[in-house]
């Protein structure tokens, strides 16, 4: 969420805004205090390679000394690196400042658990109440905490590499998108044993070669260079690398929720059956495969944190999103991009199939996205339970058809209502989304 953008501060994944604009070393000095008076202790600190990082993380540090606690700097990492540290370590919480996927203008803060989850809603809560009351812990000059340095990049690409064992010589294009996977995932497939070749390869927080979000359109110079160099995959990362979209071995881009039905498969096969989490917005294709393998899908609200809230309450054997957010719960409870390179590897290892042929199985759905101006949020959803009481209502209503399903969610950061339609065909895509548009408009007059 932008900061201001509704009267919160943290939106649905810690705090944004335009850098030195809306997100000022005054608030991030003012979040590390309030994280230092709820998690009193060791709390590590990183960012990504964006231009305003340094600042902001040197406000966080310095917030969180002030309080009494000691700030652990380690520096430039992925945001599953530095989760996975504090998770590994007696960190009591951690801070990563980054905007992941957002436009280089624009910077974020984020807090962590100790168990390297990201903080629940009801955390987010209860920080902005201590942010707003400005009621913070204050240590004497004598009591005041420490800076430490360390590193946590090296301790997250052992833990990956170790999680993976392959029996075959894979080659692989790395887009870094210049951010902070610069630092670890093309380090991690040369340690799998493959031939890595890395693009965008050094951190710049001006992402002179690509915007920070990894879509299709983006991926121009990867498609082109898996071509070109033969590789068997390509996988791109956003700015903070907890999230990765793959390539396959043709410089054909495979759709996320097609990445997300594929893991999902395989680790409910794996296990013999299981429950999968995973927003209401997600494609019919992975409740499709589960099913097939003796699994259960739960739906959640969308949110990377709440999807890791109801993992661990229901046990869950896997769990993701399909922006390319995939959670692997045996290594971290969170979206975690350089795990799902080494475990999509894995699965080619294993089957001995290309990733196109490992795509082709994927039952076959086409989704269209847009929104529609939406002023009064609270009559669409009270409405909306009206006219569709059978509908999933966890997250706006998710109305199922034998032949799709429409979603419709008012958003968290603006005026509007996003519709979200997804069919077997394109004319049934179409129906569905343009039955989406007639229900906001009519709800809303």
């Amino acid at each position: 969420m932008r900061v201001g953008g509704s009267g919160e501060l943290f939106g649905t994944n810690g705090v944004r805004g335009i850098a030195n604009e809306e997100l000022t070393p005054e608030l991030a000095l003012n979040l590390g205090r309030t994280i230092g008076t709820l998690r009193p202790g060791k709390i590590a600190v990183a960012c990504d390679a964006r231009i305003s990082s340094s600042m902001l993380k040197c406000a966080v540090c310095s917030g969180i000394m002030s309080t009494g606690s000691d700030s652990i700097d380690v520096g430039i990492a992925p945001t599953p690196a530095l989760q996975f540290y504090v998770k590994e370590t007696d960190c009591n919480a951690g801070v990563i400042v980054t905007a992941s996927h957002n436009p280089r203008e624009y910077n974020g803060i984020k807090f962590v658990q100790e168990n390297g989850m990201e903080f629940f809603r009801e955390m987010d809560e209860e920080s902005e109440r201590v942010y707003k009351s400005k009621k913070f812990r204050v240590a004497s000059w004598s009591e005041v905490g420490q800076l430490y340095d360390d590193d946590c990049n090296e301790l997250y690409i052992n833990a990956v590499v170790e999680s993976v064992d392959l029996d075959k010589k894979f080659r692989v294009v790395v887009d870094c998108g210049n951010g902070a996977s610069c630092l670890t995932s093309p380090e991690i497939v040369k340690r799998l044993g493959c031939d890595v070749y890395s693009i965008n390869s050094h951190p710049d927080g001006r992402f002179p070669a690509r915007d920070p979000e990894p879509t299709d359109n983006n991926l121009t110079l990867l498609k082109k260079a898996v071509v070109d160099f033969n590789a068997d995959l390509g996988v791109a990362h956003d700015g903070d690398a907890d999230r990765a979209v793959f390539v396959d071995e043709n410089g054909n881009f495979v759709g996320e929720d097609v990445v997300l039905a594929l893991m999902a498969k395989y680790y409910v096969k794996k296990s013999g059956g299981g429950v999968v989490v995973t927003p209401v917005s997600s494609s019919k294709c992975v409740e499709d495969v589960v099913k097939m393998e003796g699994g259960e899908v739960v739906y959640t609200a969308v949110g990377s944190p709440i999807v890791a809230k109801v993992m661990i309450e229901k046990d869950a054997v896997f769990g993701g999103e399909g922006n390319g957010g995939l959670i692997f719960p045996e290594h971290l409870v969170a979206r975690d991009g350089g795990m799902s390179i080494a475990k999509i590897l894995q699965l080619m290892d294993e089957t001995g199939k290309k990733l196109s042929e490992l795509a082709a199985e994927i039952p076959k759905y086409y989704i269209v996205k847009g929104k529609i101006p939406c002023k009064d949020k609270k009559k669409l959803l009270h409405e909306l339970k009206k006219e569709f009481p059978e509908a999933n209502h966890i997250d706006g209503a998710r109305i199922d058809f034998e032949d799709g399903w429409v979603l419709i969610r008012p958003s968290g950061t603006e005026p509007i209502a996003r519709i979200f339609a997804e069919g077997t065909t394109t004319k049934r895509v179409e129906e569905l989304y343009e039955f989406g548009v007639k229900t906001v408009k009519k709800i809303l007059g």
